[in-house]
């Protein structure tokens, strides 16, 4: 017997014994009859006593979870004690569960992957914020809904019921364009299912890049190699026929497509130590003015007269950082301005001091680039016109290894340009890479 409830039960056998002892004693005293009638009289008011606290029971059941235990009297105080015990244990319960169930969902919430609980026919139980965003789907409105009946993808659906979840599947769900997903699904308890996804969307940019810079540095090698070799067979095959400046020329023609292969190598060594060095940047003090001027000298050099060369602004004060690598940033913008301006345009060369920090410029009056085309600049091999570049002797690679010198730098580029009228290149340098002179 339940500890609780013994009192009571004991009580209950104490009243009951002393009706029969009182029926016994009158029954002694006067007559039998009256001992009888006693006994049931005790009896009958015991059992209504007994009703009616088993009416108030039932009333108490039938109320809502949480409705105050009734009093009682006698030997029913301690049944309803024991009852009241017992709804405030599961009260806490209940409420141990409610804390453990929301710290779960918070938990889910924060995962920066979804999660869909599916039931055993497949419809949503519940799902976090990122799964909505993933599927396009709303907790309060698709509750209850199978999940294949929102999400329609044909693949999507042969995957949830083939029953073979060894593999995620990787889907673009029509809810959420230009999304890319990775969908599992994990089988647990009784036939439920839970169905995480991740969006890989970068992961597939970063892979098509990948391929991308494979088939460019494929095609970018073929073209001179092709070529060279080209060249040399026909001065192998006919190298006692050919005149002397002829082959002289085939000779000059290979060697510029080697040089262009050397600087694409070189280009590709540089941006790959920049890519993967984890060294911190050094911290020299580069003089401003020092490092304008030789970019200025460098662009001229370029140039050979066919450009105005400016350098403008007082550079005064230092660069903290690695002076190779700022020269190769400088270097890049001002010898891209050089081979995107016409012979007669100009090209500007300036130093700003902005809020503390510093504004390089390089400005001309070339081409200018289309605004389609700006946020893709500094991918690698990405070029605006590919028969331009080529002819102009740049390798794709020259604002690609400015992006990452300045990433390392914490400074930011900023382009700005028109059709027909030009572009302005800059790099803003925060305050603690700038030095006073």
């Amino acid at each position: 017997m339940n500890d609780d409830l013994a009192p009571a039960w004991l009580e209950a056998m104490a009243a009951g014994a002393a009706i029969v002892l009182a029926g016994l004693a009158v029954w002694a005293l006067l007559s039998p009859a009256w001992g009888l009638a006693t006994a049931a009289v005790g009896l009958v008011a015991l059992c209504l006593y007994h009703v009616f606290h088993l009416a108030r029971l039932w009333r108490w059941l039938s109320q809502p979870a949480g409705t105050p235990v009734p009093a009682g009297a006698g030997t029913w105080e301690g049944v309803f004690a024991a009852l009241h015990r017992r709804a405030r244990r599961a009260a806490e319960r209940q409420l141990e569960l409610q804390v453990a169930l929301e710290r779960f969902r918070n938990a889910a919430q924060a995962l920066p992957d979804g999660v869909l609980i599916l039931d055993t026919q497949h419809a949503i139980e519940w799902l976090n914020a990122t799964a909505e965003s993933h599927l396009g789907l709303t907790l309060d409105q698709d509750r209850g809904f199978r999940v294949t009946n929102l999400v329609r993808e044909p693949e999507f659906v042969r995957y949830l019921e083939s029953g073979q979840y060894a593999e995620p599947l990787v889907l673009h769900p029509s809810r959420s364009p230009g999304r890319t997903l990775a969908l599992q699904v994990v089988p647990y308890g009784a036939a439920q299912k839970l169905l995480l996804s991740r969006d890989i969307s970068q992961l597939e940019k970063l892979e098509t890049m990948r391929r991308d810079f494979v088939a460019n540095v494929s095609h970018e090698l073929k073209t001179p190699l092709t070529v060279v070799s080209g060249f040399l067979e026909t001065l192998l095959d006919c190298l006692r026929e050919i005149p002397a400046e002829e082959a002289e020329r085939y000779l000059g023609l290979a060697r510029e497509q080697a040089l262009r292969m050397q600087r694409l190598i070189e280009d590709l060594l540089t941006l790959s130590a920049l890519e993967t060095g984890v060294a911190t940047v050094p911290e020299e003090r580069v003089p401003v003015a020092e490092l304008l001027a030789e970019v200025a000298d460098e662009a001229r050099a370029l140039s050979a007269g066919r450009h105005r060369v400016e350098l403008k602004g007082t550079a005064a004060g230092y660069l903290l950082g690695s002076r190779i690598e700022l020269q190769s940033a400088f270097g890049n913008l001002a010898s891209n301005a050089v081979r995107y301006t016409p012979e007669g345009g100009g090209i500007e060369i300036s130093w700003t001091a902005v809020d503390g920090g510093g504004l390089f410029r390089v400005c001309d009056t070339g081409i200018g680039i289309e605004a389609q085309h700006l946020p893709r600049l500094t991918e690698r091999f990405y070029r605006v016109d590919r028969g331009r570049s080529r002819e102009s002797g740049g390798t794709g690679l020259g604002l690609a290894i400015v992006k990452h010198v300045l990433t390392r730098h914490q400074a930011v580029l900023e382009i700005e340009s028109q059709p027909g009228r030009g572009s302005c290149f800059g790099i803003r340098f925060p305050a603690r890479r700038c030095l006073p002179a």
